[in-house]
């Protein structure tokens, strides 16, 4: 085969993958003999477009070729199991009549979203099958992100998809009525899969930009299928936050704070369009957390320094993000944005104060910050001593090196 054409196919794979596979769950009503039918007619195309070329439209070709494919299977299978031809019969009149309704395509996208973010799936399963069936990542891609083995990662698709069939859960968009417990739960695996791009859990390296990049076409897609305000909210601040990737290390992968980061390497387009959903989400009246995160996002990306960055508006944007959403992460994010206008003295008390509650007895960034504050202060022992706290508790090269810089620095 051409490696032109090979390298086609993979694209469109990548591509188109999760449309093919959406529309054939709705089909075939089972996520594996949908997934196996769409793989054997990325066979047939490997095969025979080398010969035909690639169609015009070669999404309807490999549905129409994975529907056969499927059918096929079935009608071998009835052969020793009765049980299965009255199925096989169901399935083809099924799929002949639904073929031509292209129109329906981008909905049953969102039908597999929704089916792959039910609340009764565990949140790892609900990650691990949004990024296999949606967004066409390897098992083997899914598992080096998290940081588990494939078999570990493999068990967790089989036993979700297993759930989704015992239970039964619905292949379909929820009510309205059902819809904000279930979007909640779409927003918060998107966000999920973006934080672990945006500071990889351990590692190498500070971000994986094709899980921020998979988690922003997701919010796109969402956006577009289902344009509620925390979901426009949401793809905001995953905007706001990617268009930093390029400043947020060295040419030697050493992690740069957002005070010494060059900001003409941020992304301007990705700012523009970030700014510009905060402010008709905000416009809406009906926005939540990740609006106001966004919205502290826009205030960083928007300033031509950390000295010219509107510190009081932020804390003010916390006050709100407070009301809502009170978590300690959101109170230690304030206590430095608190430093950064009033001083250090009133940031390490209202840090110390977090720190007293003790959820946050092992994130590595509160006892970092905490560090920051007293080695501000001079009160250069508390510094190392909770530089050293912070150092123990992260598993990410860059960031055990920054730590571990700063301690030197320490005299």
């Amino acid at each position: 085969m051409p490696e032109h054409l090979s390298k086609d196919i993979e694209t469109l794979y990548r591509s188109e993958s999760g449309r093919i596979l959406a529309t054939l769950v709705r089909l075939l009503g089972d996520l594996d003999v949908a997934e196996e039918a769409m793989h054997e007619a990325f066979a047939v195309a490997l095969h025979l477009w080398p010969q035909t070329g690639i169609p015009d439209k070669p999404r309807p070709w490999l549905i129409s070729t994975a529907r056969f494919k499927a059918i096929d299977g079935m009608r071998r299978r009835a052969r020793f199991d009765s049980a299965q031809k009255d199925l096989a019969l169901y399935l083809e009149a099924r799929v002949n009549d639904a073929l031509e309704q292209n129109e329906e395509i981008e909905d049953d996208r969102l039908r597999l979203i929704f089916t792959c973010c039910h609340p009764d799936l565990p949140p790892e399963a609900q990650v691990a099958l949004t990024l296999r069936e949606v967004c066409g990542l390897t098992t083997e891609e899914i598992a080096r992100a998290f940081l588990v083995t494939p078999a570990t990662l493999a068990q967790r698709i089989v036993r979700a998809k297993a759930k989704i069939r015992e239970t039964p859960i619905p292949y379909e968009v929820p009510t309205p009525q059902e819809l904000p417990q279930r979007l909640d739960a779409v927003l918060q695996v998107i966000y999920l899969v973006f934080n672990e791009g945006y500071s990889a859990a351990a590692g190498a390296e500070v971000t994986r930009a094709e899980l921020t990049g998979e988690a922003i076409r997701l919010g796109r897609l969402l956006t577009e299928l289902q344009p509620e305000p925390e979901a426009i909210g949401l793809l905001a601040l995953m905007l706001l936050q990617e268009s930093r990737r390029a400043a947020r290390t060295s040419s030697t992968g050493e992690l740069i704070l957002l005070e010494n980061q060059d900001r003409s390497l941020w992304n301007r387009e990705q700012i523009a369009e970030g700014v510009a959903l905060v402010e008709k989400t905000l416009n809406s009246r009906r926005f939540g957390a990740y609006t106001l995160q966004a919205a502290i996002a826009a205030v960083h990306a928007q300033a031509e320094s950390t000295a010219a960055t509107d510190w009081r508006q932020i804390v003010a944007i916390y006050d709100q993000l407070i009301r809502i959403q009170p978590s300690p992460v959101v109170y230690l994010n304030r206590s430095v944005a608190i430093a950064m206008l009033y001083g250090p003295e009133a940031g390490l008390t209202h840090i110390d104060a977090v720190l007293a509650q003790g959820e946050l007895a092992n994130y590595y960034l509160a006892h970092a910050a905490r560090a920051d504050m007293c080695r501000r202060l001079g009160r250069t022992a508390e510094a190392r001593s909770s530089y050293e706290k912070a150092l123990a508790l992260t598993q990410q090269e860059p960031e055990r090196q920054f730590l571990q810089q700063r301690i030197r620095q320490l005299k």
